[in-house]
């Protein structure tokens, strides 16, 4: 099936959880994921701004600063499909753009190295076991995953992981996916 399809199956499902639900299996997914060694130990934490239905991750960056960690997220550029990440200290230093998400800006923020980031968390719309995920389709995190040599997590609710995804030449898997129920490791690709 192609990954359109499945995409727009998985976000038709999403859509019509309750808020409720959502809130609920959100916090679950997060506190196993600040138990998470790689995130304890992590100083500097790559993250995006979730929109819904995707798992809630304001929430998480809150308990995150209120351990002390640092935050960095995204600001995409589209004609290249490239992403800068950018420290943020406060809400306060996002801006809305295109298709109405909210990332840093440049000037009331500091820039991230790739290197400078500990742990990664990828955000996606559906996952397999093996790491392999369908996005919004953009490419942003293939293109940043393949520079990125630290841990990556994705934070999923159980509907989203699915037996297997369609895979391209550019698709790069990540290391594991924390859903409410699940913790799973995922396969090394050779």
């Amino acid at each position: 099936m192609e990954k359109s399809i499945i995409r727009k199956s998985i976000l038709n499902d999403l859509n019509s959880l309750s808020t409720e639900w959502h809130q609920n299996q959100s916090s679950v997914i997060h506190k196993k994921v600040l138990i998470e060694e790689t995130v304890k130990k992590a100083h500097i934490i790559g993250i995006t701004l979730s929109a819904f239905p995707e798992v809630d991750t304001w929430k998480l960056v809150e308990e995150l600063w209120g351990q002390g960690k640092r935050v960095a997220v995204p600001k995409c550029a589209p004609k290249t499909k490239q992403m800068t990440f950018y420290e943020i200290t406060s809400f306060d230093q996002l801006e809305v753009v295109y298709m109405k998400l909210k990332e840093p800006i440049p000037e009331r923020t500091s820039k991230m190295e790739a290197s400078q980031i500990d742990v990664l968390i990828v955000p996606g719309v559906v996952f397999d076991s093996r790491g392999y995920r369908i996005g919004f389709g953009g490419g942003y995190y293939d293109r940043f995953i393949s520079e990125y040599s630290g841990p990556t997590i994705a934070m999923a609710f159980d509907r989203q992981v699915i037996a297997q995804v369609p895979v391209e030449q550019y698709d790069l898997p990540i290391q594991m996916i924390m859903t409410e129920t699940k913790r799973i490791e995922c396969l090394k690709m050779e």
